[in-house]
């Protein structure tokens, strides 16, 4: 059977452009060199006559635009140029063969980090089975489960049946321990893609891989010495040793072990280093944590499941077409080659114009098609590949002969990030209007924490030190200072028409990207998936999505089953994408057409994010999937996953007794337990229970209800009276309360309490002061004439040592033991 298509955003090609609503900034390479004045995008009465780094935030300057010097959108665009832009050619899909896959997923062991711990593998591999089709194919994909848990998989930017999508309670039921499951779809699209499970964090543990359609022979969108140069298929990815359950537990707790391990704690010692005193004191009055670029430590990072490897099949003159695909859950990647520049020619799967660069940022979950040339016989060349925080790095060396690296990417410059972060903070812990339109990822903010833009902190530009090697070749590496171009969305131009149909209706939905990251919620419009109904949208209507990111960290934000057009200057041959990473305070536009009926998921695809709350669900049509007959029940059950409760507690053994607490939180309440208890009846013991809901968008106020047991002997019917003068027994007291907690700045927390006897208790409190990297601070103060000072040293993830002084209970030291 025969099916006639035209590609487009999501599964048609239509012959109409919408005006986008962001004015995006079009100049022509001849005005660009005509500019001569060059600003500071955070402080703009910064002027200069030549490029460089601002004096006060060491951000790289822009050119100034002047005034009736800028043009919106498409409206600068030629028009003859627009007219010759060519449709997609219709394509004949249909008449493939049906490719068959078996999928046996089964608990592994691997070593990755070190040490021996759990995994998935799929077939026997990490990463599973890249699976290859051409246009025009059918997939049939037998899944066996022979683990003791359910799974599922997703195909990430593959447009099929809503049923066949992959979403455990969404578009289909879990596939069950030690059953087979069948997903079947035709192959209608080409491009780089991957998949993986949906089901909890198998993704983290080993459940990726490759996912390849090619085009088939006669293809007119055909491009020679593109489409027809040797392809190798490359899934970056990161391992961590520690359970990702326990990872995502510990993200919620505001554990800050990973900062530890990568260096990145900020304490007040480290600030009077680096002369940021004032930062540091400004940054923790804004009730803000330490600076973050990446949530997690991991242990090691893999490419294709390993952290280096040889393409040594290629030679001098040679062109490589990489297919990349991040298969990382939480990890972006910087990539970069030591060969010379590297020509983007496709992204998430679609192709776009050529366009060549020094490097490009991958966002979680993203793809991109590149080529690389080795230009020198008897030499391979390293592709580098380093996350975001620049922890490690893998590589891969293309070539055969002496190896030449690149130079390893300088380590973050996190106190100038955190001088940025207060500059764009208000002291609600909301961002200010900056009076900037940042989008497409043209102004990136990150830039001042990058040495090999800025300079080290001597004004020297540099690219790290390297260990030197005398199997390497170092000789192609330029030290000097020199202008680095990376790729951004604005770059991205198709080369077909991407208009959408004007004959459509068009829905018109605004989301703004909320988080709060001490207590590592993340929400849109600062709701969670739980909190919130199915977004309905009729079928044949174009949904265009305004995305504002009102967080500092950066959001790569997934569309289940179409593509969206990237609205940027390049107007009818914007970009099509499944993914668009949304950079801090960034505000873009996608739009498709929702011609698939069906309950398609949108979310930001770092995992984490995800599992805690950034999600909707676009319902396209009155779909009846014959999957989950009780779509209400199932919705339920999806809703339930990005609102888990999460534990933590700790005790501290100590001389003079031991004390700790108990948490079970979720997104909105939290239900906490402290103890005191002593060695002895004068000594005694002291609970205090609460049960709380966090208030407002930044969540720093909690109202609560509790209860207070105490006991110990004070003396025959001796009374101690509070600051307000009343009579306050702690010999023997069993007091319900009420109250509230809020958290007031430099991240002290005020705590006001009623009991049902009347006395009234006010406190002041602080744990978790950064001294330096290990060491932490704590004290306690109440009306009560209670108060505490203590000293705590990490020693590993769940021991530290402590020592402090309690009014009531003395001096004492011991080993604090957390989980």
């Amino acid at each position: 059977m025969l099916i006639t298509i035209s590609s487009s955003a999501q599964s048609a090609h239509s012959t109409h452009k919408h005006k986008m609503d962001n004015p995006q900034v079009n100049v022509n390479e001849e005005e660009k060199e005509q500019q001569k004045v060059y600003t500071c995008p955070m402080h703009p009465e910064i002027l200069s006559d030549k490029p460089g780094n601002c004096p006060k935030c060491g951000m790289k300057l822009v050119p100034k635009k002047m005034e009736g010097n800028e043009s919106h959108g498409e409206m600068n665009m030629n028009k003859q140029a627009q007219e010759n832009v060519p449709m997609l050619p219709e394509k004949i899909i249909g008449g493939g063969k049906v490719v068959k896959y078996h999928l046996y997923v089964k608990d592994t062991v691997v070593t990755y980090g070190g040490k021996s711990k759990r995994a998935i593998a799929v077939n026997g591999q990490i990463p599973m089975p890249t699976l290859t089709f051409t246009e025009g194919d059918t997939a049939e994909i037998m899944v066996h489960n022979l683990m003791d848990e359910a799974t599922s998989l997703h195909w990430h930017g593959v447009m099929l049946p809503n049923k066949e999508d992959g979403v455990p309670w969404l578009t289909q039921k879990p596939i069950e321990p030690n059953s087979t499951y069948t997903y079947r779809f035709p192959i209608i699209q080409h491009g780089t893609h991957w998949y993986h499970s949906h089901s909890g964090m198998q993704e983290q543990i080993g459940m990726y891989g490759s996912f390849i359609m090619n085009k088939r022979e006669g293809d007119p969108t055909f491009r020679k010495d593109i489409d027809d140069l040797p392809t190798v298929p490359l899934i970056l990815s990161e391992w961590t040793n520690l359970n990702p359950d326990n990872v995502h537990r510990m993200l919620h707790n505001a554990n800050d072990w990973f900062a530890i391990k990568k260096g990145t704690t900020q304490s007040y010692l480290e600030a009077i280093k680096e002369g940021h005193f004032k930062t540091k004191v400004t940054n923790e009055w804004k009730r803000m944590l330490a600076m973050d670029v990446s949530d997690v430590y991991y242990d090691k990072f893999l490419i294709n499941g390993a952290d280096g490897q040889q393409l040594s099949q290629f030679k001098a003159g040679d062109k490589v077409r990489l297919r990349i695909a991040n298969g990382g859950a939480s990890s972006y990647f910087w990539i970069n080659y030591a060969g010379g520049k590297i020509t983007v020619v496709a992204s998430d799967g679609n192709d776009v114009e050529p366009v060549e660069v020094d490097r490009l940022i991958v966002g979680v979950s993203e793809t991109y098609d590149i080529i690389v040339t080795i230009p020198e016989p008897n030499n391979s060349y390293e592709l580098l590949v380093t996350p975001e925080d620049r922890t490690e790095s893998a590589s891969i060396y293309i070539g055969e002969g002496r190896k030449v690296p690149h130079p390893p990417l300088p380590k973050l410059k996190y106190f100038e990030g955190m001088k940025m972060m207060n500059d764009m903070m208000k002291m609600n812990g909301d961002m200010k209007d900056m009076g900037m339109k940042m989008s497409l990822q043209k102004m990136d903010m990150n830039s001042v924490m990058y040495p090999e833009i800025t300079g080290d902190k001597n004004g020297n530009k540099a690219m790290g030190k390297m260990e030197m090697d005398s199997s390497m070749d170092h000789s192609a590496h330029d030290m000097s200072s020199y202008d680095i171009v990376t790729l951004n969305y604005d770059m991205l131009k198709s080369p077909y028409n991407t208009e959408l149909s004007k004959d459509q209706p068009v829905k018109q939905v605004t989301f703004t990207l909320t988080g709060n990251m001490n207590r590592y919620v993340w929400s849109m419009d600062n709701k969670v998936l739980s909190e919130v109904d199915k977004i309905p949208v009729k079928k044949g209507e174009i949904l265009r999505i305004k995305l504002f990111n009102n967080s500092m960290m950066r959001h790569p934000m997934h569309l289940h089953g179409f593509d969206f057009r990237v609205l940027n200057s390049n107007g009818i041959q914007s970009p099509l994408k499944n993914v668009i990473d949304i950079m801090p305070m960034e505000t873009n536009i996608i739009e498709f057409a929702a011609n698939t009926e069906g309950d398609w998921f949108f979310h930001c695809h770092i995992m984490y994010h995800m599992m805690a709350g950034m999600n909707r669900v676009f319902a396209v049509g009155d779909y009846q999937n014959p999957n989950l007959p009780n779509k209400e029940k199932a919705y339920k059950k999806l809703q339930k996953e990005s609102n888990g409760w999460h534990f933590m507690a700790e005790n501290d053994f100590a001389t003079n007794g031991n004390d700790g607490q108990a948490m079970l939180q979720n997104t909105r309440w939290k239900l906490s337990t402290e103890w005191r208890l002593g060695y002895n009846n004068r000594h005694g013991y002291e609970t205090e229970t609460h049960f709380g809901r966090y208030i407002g968008k930044m969540q720093w106020f909690m109202p609560f209800v509790g209860f207070d047991w105490r006991y110990r002997e004070f003396g025959s019917h001796e009374i101690e009276k509070n600051m307000f003068g009343q009579k306050n027994t702690k010999n023997k007291r069993a007091k319900l309360s009420a109250g509230f907690v809020y958290t007031l700045p430099m991240l002290v927390d005020f705590q006001a309490e009623v009991y049902s006897d009347g006395i009234i208790r006010l406190q002041l409190a602080r744990e978790d002061i950064p001294l330096t990297a290990r060491l932490r601070g704590a004290f306690m103060v109440n009306t009560d004439k209670e108060y505490m000072g203590g000293l705590k040293y990490i020693l590993t993830r769940n021991i530290a040592a402590t020592t402090h002084y309690d009014s009531d209970m003395g001096w004492g030291f011991g080993l604090n033991l957390s989980y």
